[in-house]
């Protein structure tokens, strides 16, 4: 293929469904057209030269693997989608959950220097000297990190290290010092045989700054991040061959809303509590008891009858995933699973869809048979709004967003957003 002829696109690898919307939602906000999809076949089929795709991202859902397994389901993704002028981002979690060291790792031989840049201060999430801050303190302290990684320490470089790569740092004074030196600095890497640069953030124009210069090297890179250094990639025409589209359309179909929550933070308690308060929206918390045993339990069906009423008359809904004695993290996917399947005789009535956590959403939309979004805009950072890629007899508006994510009003605010979006008429 001609050089000339190579379209130039975006592909971000997740490793949970709503990380890859919050991750690529500035893209769509730029104009680009952005999919997120559940599986990577479906993706390659979606994109073609009369309806192209600016931007994949596609969700290998390893959070809770082993390290080895996430591994080779990256690489997996990384060789079914990769194309000729397609640049790579591999989204992480501000806050380093799940397996993206070894995920990094994968990625590495076949995509060149990783640079590593987890920041996300519109959030909160800063990195210094190679360690994450959430809202100035370390992320070791937070409730977040205690409940899923013990005593492990949340060290950038250490998490690489322990992933067989070699690194080496930035500091924000050498990121905002000569541009020159810096690119040097970048260019070293190969000579010195370093596979991953740590660089820290503090602002959200150190990210700019980052992006705007790795984006013009000719060395070979791919970018790690959260959602913070995506949306500095985003503001950059140059990565992509054409300029920005039409805006798409944004509408729900007749229905309740949904807001289903999974995460058990201290964050989505407290956006649930704001919802409660200023929607008047009904809740129904259900014991993790019924979800681990599924249609084996006694009261499965009473459950899904009283999701059913609401659903049925059209009546706003909020269902959480409750907590016991018994709770332990790993089983957020088989609690999310059954959450979907109490509400999936029912999803036809759902005419928007709010998602927290992005197990609870995947499981979801898996359920539904939804197997791909385009996304269409942010309520808040990390708050994105979706509809399904393909026509479906039942086709809500969607909202992701991550648990332990946003402010107190974010799940209101996705509320209110679809309460105010116009019917599918046809």
């Amino acid at each position: 293929m001609n050089a000339t002829n190579i379209r130039r696109s975006i592909l971000i690898i997740a490793d949970d469904l709503s990380g890859a919307a919050d991750c690529a939602i500035a893209f769509a906000g730029a104009g680009r057209r952005t999919i997120v999809t559940l599986d990577a076949s479906s993706a390659v089929k979606a994109d073609s030269d009369a309806h192209p795709i600016d931007v994949i991202a596609a969700d290998t859902d390893t959070r809770r693997f082993a390290p080895p397994a996430a591994a080779r389901r990256t690489a997996e993704a990384l060789n079914t989608l990769n194309a000729p002028g397609r640049r790579v981002y591999k989204k992480i979690d501000s806050t380093l959950r799940g397996n993206w060291a070894a995920e990094v790792a994968a990625l590495q031989p076949h995509a060149g220097l990783a640079i590593v840049a987890p920041a996300f201060p519109a959030t909160g999430r800063t990195t210094h000297r190679a360690r994450v801050l959430v809202h100035g303190e370390p992320l070791e302290s937070t409730d977040t990190w205690k409940l899923e990684n013990a005593d492990r320490p949340a060290n950038v470089q250490a998490m690489l290290e322990d992933a067989g790569l070699r690194c080496d740092s930035i500091d924000v004074d050498t990121l905002r010092g000569d541009a020159e030196i810096l690119r040097q600095r970048i260019r070293a890497t190969t000579k010195d045989r370093i596979d991953a640069l740590i660089v820290d953030a503090h602002t959200g124009d150190d990210l700019k700054r980052l992006a705007e210069i790795t984006s013009q090297l000719d060395h070979e890179l791919f970018w790690v991040g959260s959602g913070g250094l995506a949306r500095e990639l985003a503001t950059l025409p140059d990565l992509f061959s054409s300029a920005p589209g039409e805006a798409p359309v944004h509408e729900k179909q007749e229905g309740s809303i949904l807001v289903l929550v999974g995460s058990l933070s201290a964050v989505s308690e407290r956006q649930c509590a704001m919802l409660r308060e200023r929607a008047g929206i009904a809740e129904m918390i259900v014991p993790p008891a019924v979800l681990r045993a599924g249609d084996r339990h006694a009261d499965w069906r009473e459950w899904q009858s009283k999701i059913g009423d609401f659903l049925v008359r059209h009546i706003d809904l909020l269902v959480r995933i409750g907590r016991d004695d018994a709770f332990d993290p790993a089983e957020g996917a088989h609690l999310s699973n059954a959450l979907a399947a109490l509400v999936a005789p029912h999803f036809g009535h759902v005419g928007g869809l709010i998602a927290t956590g992005g197990e609870t959403a995947r499981a979801m939309l898996s359920t539904a048979g939804i197997g791909s979004l385009d996304l269409l805009a942010e309520v808040e950072a990390g708050v994105a709004v979706a509809r399904p890629s393909a026509p479906l007899p039942s086709r809500p508006a969607i909202v992701t967003k991550a648990g332990a994510f946003g402010s107190e009003h974010a799940l209101f605010g996705a509320w209110e957003h679809l309460q105010r979006l116009p019917l599918n008429t046809h």
